[in-house]
């Protein structure tokens, strides 16, 4: 068994890395002013972690090959994804089902445009993944927002009310469904997910789940992937992924699980032919039959990091609230407990501290006061980047101190 060092900082300037090359895009996208050579960039949700070892070697052999031309998917590829989804989730999927995508986002935009019309109403679930508003209004369709709710303790939960009438608007015709949900780590019950299911079913809307933190889940918990979880599926289609579970964005490789034919046809007519690299092909196979020692450490090595985090912040930042996720990699904060406004928050974290986070009005207005941090990277990196920001409010903690 090999034993990783996720403790280890791997310097991932002047590699091509958006978080760390590239400066001039998160500018003029808005997320930051400042980004200089001491920023540390916390906001995308990739690793600073290196890959399991048997994917290195798999991709050595590939390049050893010396020929990189079109290629198609093997046997092993779509056998790989059965077993891997069969093995972790007790979930059975048919190789005809199995839909490829160059990536998540690209394949909600492609079912957004594909099976549903021009001014229909979308359902999601804000605060949630801004691509998900991109999609819906970026190919001129209405977000039908059935925003989740927020308990004094930060946990949130599904409004079925407004859920179900927002899906029985004649115009509603789709839900974007964020199991395990981004940024608020939420992992949907089965009882959820079949009442959210029935719904639809109920009233002709599609759902199209996006699951590709799945495999990032907390010790204690268990993720149902909604195919597995209700008796219908023909109104579902899954997004899953290897890259957020084994840090490989770079390598661009979803894959759709659509068990309706008619569907399944209509979605991939649309996206038309995608051939894959040799290397997302020899990726996947690698870390599906060989990445679950890799997995169940990484998992250990982030769930103390969450626990540090809630630790830290509870001694330093109390008046920050934060709780660990069930699922995913991602730490969502709630900065209203100081009475600032956020555009100061933001100040303080992305000019002062130069730490760059996610706004969390990216994620919709219920975001407002609230800041995303991803926190796969080097326990070491995460410690300076919440000691920097820890200085920067310790005014305004001890004023909060004394009015309570």
């Amino acid at each position: 068994m090999v034993k990783y060092n996720f403790d280890e900082i791997i310097n991932r300037r002047n590699t091509y890395s958006l978080k760390w090359d590239g400066e001039e895009l998160i500018k003029a996208v808005g997320y930051t002013e400042k980004y200089d050579s001491e920023t540390i960039p916390l906001f995308t949700a990739d690793m600073d972690l290196p890959v399991p070892q048997p994917l290195i070697d798999a991709l050595h052999k590939t390049v050893d090959h010396r020929i990189f031309g079109y290629s198609v998917f093997p046997d092993e590829y779509y056998e790989s994804i059965q077993h891997w989804f069969k093995k972790r989730h007790d979930w059975t999927i048919k190789r005809e089902e199995i839909v490829y995508s160059p990536g998540t986002v690209h394949a909600l935009n492609v079912a957004v445009r594909a099976l549903t019309n021009p001014a229909d109403g979308v359902i999601i679930q804000r605060p949630v993944y801004p691509p998900f508003t991109a999609a819906v209004e970026g190919n001129g369709r209405v977000v039908r927002n059935n925003a989740l709710k927020c308990d004094s303790e930060g946990y949130y939960t599904i409004d079925f009310e407004d859920f179900e009438a927002k899906a029985k608007e004649e115009t509603t015709t789709m839900f974007i469904l964020c199991n395990p949900h981004n940024p608020t780590g939420r992992i949907f019950t089965q009882e959820e997910l079949k009442r959210l299911s029935d719904i639809c079913a109920e009233h002709n809307v599609l759902i199209v789940a996006d699951e590709i933190h799945g495999d990032l889940i907390r010790k204690d918990q268990t993720f149902y992937p909604i195919a597995k979880a209700v008796n219908n599926t023909d109104h579902i289609l899954t997004c899953t992924a290897i890259n957020k579970t084994f840090n490989v964005a770079g390598l661009h490789c979803t894959n759709m699980i659509i068990s309706n034919p008619e569907l399944r046809k209509i979605f991939s007519d649309t996206m038309g032919m995608q051939l894959p690299s040799p290397f997302t092909i020899s990726t996947l196979i690698a870390v599906y039959n060989e990445g679950e020692d890799w997995l169940d450490q990484l998992k250990e090595y982030i769930d103390g990091t969450m626990e540090w985090v809630v630790n830290f912040l509870a001694e330093k930042m109390p008046q920050v609230k934060v709780r660990i996720p069930e699922g995913t990699y991602v730490m969502w904060m709630d900065f209203s407990g100081y009475g600032i406004s956020p555009e100061e928050v933001h100040d303080r974290i992305y000019n002062k501290a130069n730490v760059l986070l996610e706004d969390g009005w990216m994620f919709g207005e219920e975001g407002l006061q609230y800041q995303r941090i991803c926190i796969p990277s080097p326990r070491p990196l995460i410690k300076e980047a919440l000691e920097r920001i820890a200085v920067e409010f310790q005014d305004v903690e001890s004023k909060s101190l004394l009015k309570a």
